[in-house]
């Protein structure tokens, strides 16, 4: 992971979002998620925006059809047993029709992105109505 701490960057501001983010959500009774991105340039991993996502169909809606992204998810469930759960996870959403470059950079980065973040598993998507189907692999994962 040296070498990739080196290569992308995250900035004072994105490390305290990154932690404003995840202290926040582990009492949210509705699931929120942040879209995060890498500049092509700079390779500085940010927020895409500054919206906090609720609702799973808007998150879909905002991902770009042709470039990966990284989101943060806690979402809240009931487990069979019947205990609250609210699994922090990242998902690592990355289109079939990404170009190589783009999926190189970002499969180069998805550890760091992990790590920095302090989520617990990532999980693997390739188009946005994978995630109407994410309280199931939440689920089916704890």
């Amino acid at each position: 992971m040296a070498s990739e701490s080196r290569l992308y960057t995250f900035s004072t501001e994105t490390k305290d979002k990154l932690r404003k983010f995840r202290l926040g959500t582990s009492r949210a009774k509705d699931p929120r998620a942040v879209i995060y991105q890498i500049d092509k340039k700079t390779l500085e991993i940010s927020q895409a925006e500054d919206d906090v996502f609720t609702n799973m169909q808007e998150l879909g809606e905002e991902l770009p059809d042709h470039a990966p992204r990284f989101i943060l998810l806690s979402y809240p469930l009931t487990l069979p047993s019947g205990r609250l759960s609210v699994p922090y996870v990242m998902i690592y959403y990355l289109p079939v029709t990404c170009n190589s470059e783009v999926k190189m950079l970002y499969a180069g980065a998805k550890e760091l992105m992990r790590n920095t973040a302090e989520t617990g598993k990532i999980i693997e998507i390739d188009s946005a109505e994978d995630l109407e189907d994410i309280e199931e692999k939440l689920k089916g994962e704890s």
